[in-house]
């Protein structure tokens, strides 16, 4: 697999965000690893898995899905935490290590939501409201058969968990974090609030498109409270998910004008959009644009960081150009070779990321979001 030196001068620029000098736009994307304590502490296998990544010379990094609080939140066994001050200290090794090498490092927050499958804490899972999450679960996360149905939220548990976000993000910041990335995505918490059909409420979190962002706005401010103007805050948006990768939203490019123009109304620093594939159209019965392109248009005073399947130079540089992106967030390439950067930078061989035998001793590594099997459907 070549690249061309075309792509390299746009990826390899610096670029600042909020306070951050990053020396690149290379940003490692969000990963599932279960790989924690079982209490949810951060392991030496995870500090020198990311720093691995910032020696290899991603400027940015975003960790895998952090649980915000020990109740409801956390998705699987063997997930990281940043709920308790335990947390807090297992995770400054890790954050000094890729200070170590010239990296910065945000912690995605994630409320498992409807998709949770291994909480050691309580029983139930929490959601918008009482709909079970499409599909089954996953086996590498040790669940089998349907998602529970979850129960819906109250007016007194959506407050804390705002609040919950507000005091991760403030651990966040003690364990040594550049900043936070919400979870938006994927079908966990913050996503079955914003998608239609997971969303039945009929007070102010739920009906229209716009209402159904108010719990993602809600908690970017509290966040943003909490933690003041010299932290970096982002958020997670998607239409896939882990229980139905096909999903597209409803009202297609006006739905993402209407989310992605509320969210611009926040404090938020970035928007990570995330498809099968960053360069695809998003709505492609509607319109041609990807979705970071949509959201460089309806957002245009954020920074757009993009994700899926930009695995090669070239990819990233039109992600990067045409795409809309101001940072690329790059998974299965990474995972093949911690030091992506550097190959692309200097013209060397990737590996390809759909070979099995590319990852190595990574194959342990589990992650059902970037490693599906088959391409998602266009239509």
């Amino acid at each position: 697999m070549s690249e061309t030196s075309a792509s390299e001068a746009t990826l390899n620029e610096p670029y600042g965000l909020r306070g951050l000098d990053l020396p690149n736009r290379a940003v490692l994307a969000p990963m599932t690893r279960i790989s924690a304590h079982g209490d949810g502490r951060a392991t030496e296998r995870m500090r020198d898995y990311y720093r691995s990544f910032a020696e290899g010379g991603f400027g940015l990094l975003v960790t895998e899905g952090i649980y915000p609080d020990a109740a409801h939140s956390q998705g699987y066994l063997d997930q990281p935490g940043l709920a308790t001050s335990a947390h807090v200290d297992s995770w400054l090794p890790v954050t000094a290590a890729v200070h170590e090498h010239g990296g910065s490092i945000i912690a995605q927050l994630m409320h498992a939501g409807p998709q949770g499958q291994g909480n050691p804490h309580v029983s139930g899972l929490r959601s918008a409201s009482a709909v079970r999450a499409r599909g089954e679960q996953a086996g590498m996360y040790r669940g089998s058969g349907p998602y529970e149905v979850p129960e819906a939220l109250n007016a007194e548990e959506i407050g804390e968990v705002i609040s919950s976000f507000a005091a991760a993000a403030v651990r966040a910041r003690d364990a040594g974090f550049d900043g936070v990335e919400i979870h938006g995505a994927n079908g966990y918490l913050v996503d079955a609030f914003l998608t239609d059909y997971l969303n039945e409420r009929t007070d102010g979190y739920g009906g229209s498109p716009m209402a159904r962002t108010r719990l993602a706005r809600e908690i970017i401010e509290a966040v943003r409270a909490a933690v003041g103007n010299d932290f970096v805050v982002g958020i997670r948006i998607s239409q896939g998910k882990v229980s139905d990768a096909t999903h597209r939203w409803s009202e297609g490019v006006a739905e993402a004008e209407t989310v992605f123009g509320a969210l611009a109304g926040t404090s938020v620093d970035y928007l990570h959009t995330t498809e099968w594939k960053a360069n695809a159209p998003a709505f492609p019965d509607e319109d041609a644009r990807s979705l970071s392109q949509l959201a460089r248009e309806f957002a245009p005073g954020l920074s757009i960081v993009a994700n899926g399947h930009l695995d090669t130079g070239a990819e990233a540089a039109e992600s990067l150009g045409a795409g809309g992106a101001d940072l690329v967030a790059i998974g299965k390439a990474a995972l093949a070779q911690h030091d992506w950067p550097q190959r692309v930078q200097q013209g060397r061989q990737l590996l390809d990321p759909l070979t099995p035998s590319a990852f190595g001793s990574l194959a342990t590594i589990q992650d059902w979001e970037l490693r599906a099997s088959e391409p998602v459907p266009t239509s």
